[in-house]
């Protein structure tokens, strides 16, 4: 069976900040999720794993997404964009969602990994 959910992630650079005596650098990402099963699925709760460039890793979960626990027919693509601040110009995220079907069954989807970078910071 081909996987139900298709995820995809677009990031953006939104700007450096100082903060508590250090810069930060913030970043804006907006996913993608298409149901592409027979069946409605809701996103019942979100796990990331977010690794900046000194390798620091942040575990982050909790209930749905941007407060929502949204239900994706068959075939439609639900989209949020949210915001991840790291200490350095480069990292990266990944992780899963957990839906829940119709029959109570859950499915977890796994969030491929992307790069959060400023400009000209890759080369």
């Amino acid at each position: 069976m081909s996987e139900p959910i298709h995820i995809a992630v677009d990031t953006k650079f939104i700007g450096k900040q100082r903060k508590a005596q250090q810069d930060v650098f913030v970043f804006s990402y907006t996913v993608s999720i298409t149901n592409l099963s027979e069946t409605p699925m809701t996103l019942k709760s979100r796990y990331w794993l977010i690794t900046n460039g000194d390798g620091e890793k942040v575990e982050v979960s909790g209930d749905g997404v941007v407060g929502e626990q949204p239900t994706i027919a068959p075939n439609q693509t639900y989209q949020y964009t949210s915001a991840s601040v790291m200490k350095t110009e480069v990292g990266n995220m990944q992780g899963h969602y957990t839906f829940e079907l119709e029959n109570e069954q859950t499915y977890q989807a796994n969030i491929p990994i992307f790069r959060l970078a400023t400009p000209h910071a890759l080369h």
